[in-house]
């Protein structure tokens, strides 16, 4: 996944510094194994599944649009952006009734799958804290 060379420069930038975090979660393969990963905890836990009943049948669209924002949002490549336009997290969840619960589910996934990426523990609690802040956007009703 990671590098040796890379895990040593990745120590020495701070996450959210340039492409750090985009490194530290493995580039693009390690974001889309991850991304995977997190539909696939949506696909099947059963405190996500509200969450997963707001998606498509078949995740792929879903997993494409995560893993390049999240490639964007981590200082990689933006590539959501090139495939599909700017995004502005709460405008684009507005459509879902999203609360507390659903915002949780969806954190629950993602720490799920984190927690089976190969990526330094404390890469993982940053871009959790990271990524609540969106989260918490996302949500519009109580």
């Amino acid at each position: 996944m990671v590098s040796n060379a890379e895990q040593k420069q990745v120590a020495t930038a701070a996450y959210g510094e340039g492409d750090a975090s985009y490194r530290a979660a493995g580039g693009y393969e390690g974001l889309r194994q991850l991304c995977e990963r997190f539909y696939f905890y949506m696909d099947t836990l059963p405190e996500a599944a509200g969450i997963r009943a707001m998606h498509k049948a078949d995740l792929e669209d879903s997993t494409d649009r995560l893993t390049s924002f999240l490639s964007g949002w981590l200082g990689g490549p933006r590539l959501y952006r090139e495939k599909y336009g700017q995004i502005i997290i709460p405008q684009a969840h507005r459509h879902l009734e999203i609360g507390t619960a659903e915002r949780d589910a969806w954190l629950l996934c993602m720490r799920r799958a984190l927690d089976d990426q190969p990526v330094a523990e404390d890469f993982k609690e940053y871009l959790m804290q990271q990524l609540y802040r969106p989260a918490e956007f996302s949500r519009n009703r109580d």
